[in-house]
């Protein structure tokens, strides 16, 4: 992204005007959106936010990329999903006024433009369509949450784990960042690091996938899918 971008609230402005839930604003709502907006960097291993944090705000991730986990009383994580630059996140604390649900870390350096609540509160009492939208937004995540906790009661971690190389694939390929260490994937994936090794390298061994220190490669689709308990694929 060319630095002069980074940060900058003309640049704000514009992102602005392309989300779903804010088509519709004038112009003058919009501006003052992004003249509220707050300007952070996060280093890697940050935290962006605790669970249980009152203090709420709209993200907005600029560039690059962030994990959100639910954290066990023996320390053990779930990470709820993975954020890439240009997604919008946190719409439950905004809009339901209750402590954060969960904890968002960076897992590299991370650039995020906060919106606070009480800006989003002004233009949601001017313009009641805006609350509906993001009321929308936020129930595609909540069914995607729904999606997870039905995976991890209902499926191996082998079917867990095809699944998530099937959907974060593009033509059959994933590149390996941060997040697509072991570590990461166990919590992602509800396991531990050793269970999730057995399952590589029997999708390897299976002529499924192949995998190397920068890609993981889908070899067998079809195969995949069928680990995956994924019909019609």
């Amino acid at each position: 992204m060319p630095r002069d971008l980074v940060g900058n609230s003309s640049f704000i402005l514009k992102r602005l005007q392309t989300f779903e839930f804010l088509h519709g604003l004038d112009h003058e709502s919009l501006a003052a959106l992004a003249k509220s907006a707050i300007w952070k960097v996060f280093p890697p291993n940050a935290v962006v936010f605790w669970e249980g944090d009152t203090e709420s705000n709209l993200y907005y991730l600029q560039y690059g990329s962030l994990k959100v986990l639910k954290t066990s009383p023996d320390g053990r994580e779930q990470v709820l999903r993975f954020l890439d630059a240009g997604e919008i996140f946190n719409e439950v604390g905004v809009l339901a006024k209750r402590p954060n649900p969960a904890t968002a870390v960076a897992l590299e350096e991370s650039g995020i433009w906060l919106i606070p609540r009480h800006a989003l509160e002004e233009v949601m009492m001017r313009h009641p369509q805006t609350a509906l939208q993001i009321i929308r937004n936020m129930a595609d995540k909540i069914i995607n949450l729904v999606t997870l906790a039905a995976d991890l009661s209902l499926k191996t971690v082998e079917a867990r784990f095809a699944k998530l190389l099937l959907d974060s694939a593009e033509e059959d390929v994933i590149e390996r960042r941060r997040w697509t260490n072991q570590t990461e994937l166990s919590a992602h994936l509800g396991t531990v690091p050793d269970v999730l090794s057995r399952v590589i390298r029997e999708l390897t061994k299976a002529g499924l996938i192949e995998m190397d220190k920068q890609y993981i490669r889908i070899l067998d689709r079809a195969g995949l899918a069928e680990r995956a308990m994924i019909r019609g694929e």
